[in-house]
């Protein structure tokens, strides 16, 4: 899918300034509630309950085997906005969902480029509310300004969700943003953006859907971990000269 330009996705001067000195932009919507409600019926019938090409989690790559992952990470909403930070040559290289029951344990605070194989190391995530996301069931919380720096990773508490976590001593947390969302909305960070989210202790689900997305020039290592062999990306927008990774359709 290649999308084109619509004027009121185009980022002004002003919202790439802030992007550059805060790591963050949004919320925006993509869709409202209602269209949600239909996207979030198919991802609970066909994604949360099948398993996908990533043999590791039916979370991951549903890009590849979904028509309605594919056409929400692909969504012009979120791809013209990132092309106004990125550029106009974009590849979608995963998609993650991020499922937090009642009682679902912290993820700590962390910058994602310590996790991912690509080199160069340059990435923008959307990140997409299929539920409600509030402070009460576990919205991600972000660090402005974080993103100029990279930080060292540490292991993690046991009982948090993620192996590694952002040495606590090497950022202070006192300025974090909760980035509550409704359905069909989502925000924009850097690679190197810290966030996190805390433990859910509400009783509501919070699902959301991550969208990574980088450049041609950039080498996807599609056969590693988190990845698998196989792994295919989409090229989201414009074309690619490059010829580094792979890419197929919509399924």
């Amino acid at each position: 899918m290649t999308s084109n330009d619509c004027p009121e996705h185009q980022l002004t001067r002003a919202e790439v300034d802030f992007f550059v000195e805060n790591g963050y932009l949004g919320p925006y919507a993509a869709m409202s509630p209602g269209e949600m409600a239909e996207v979030r019926r198919q991802i609970e019938t066909d994604v949360l309950t099948t398993d996908g090409p990533n043999p590791r989690s039916r979370a991951q790559s549903r890009h590849m085997d979904q028509p309605a992952v594919y056409d929400l990470a692909t969504h012009p909403a979120i791809i013209d906005r990132i092309a106004g930070i990125l550029g106009p040559d974009l590849v979608i290289w995963a998609t993650n969902f991020w499922l937090k029951q009642p009682g679902g344990a912290e993820i700590p605070w962390h910058q994602d480029i310590n996790f991912w194989p690509l080199e160069p190391p340059v990435n923008a995530s959307a990140w997409i509310s299929i539920d409600e996301a509030t402070v009460e069931n576990s919205c991600v919380q972000i660090i402005p300004g974080s993103h100029r720096h990279s930080l060292p990773h540490t292991h993690a508490e046991d009982d948090m969700a993620f192996g590694e976590m952002a040495d606590p001593a090497a950022f202070d947390a006192s300025g974090a943003v909760n980035m509550e969302l409704q359905p069909g909305e989502f925000f924009i960070f850097s690679e190197r953006t810290l966030h996190r989210s805390s433990k859910n202790t509400s009783d509501k689900r919070r699902l959301g859907m991550s969208v990574r997305v980088t450049l041609p020039i950039v080498h996807i290592f599609q056969d590693s971990a988190p990845l698998h062999a196989g792994h295919t990306a989409i090229l989201a927008k414009g074309v690619d000269v490059m010829g580094f990774n792979r890419y197929a359709g919509r399924p």
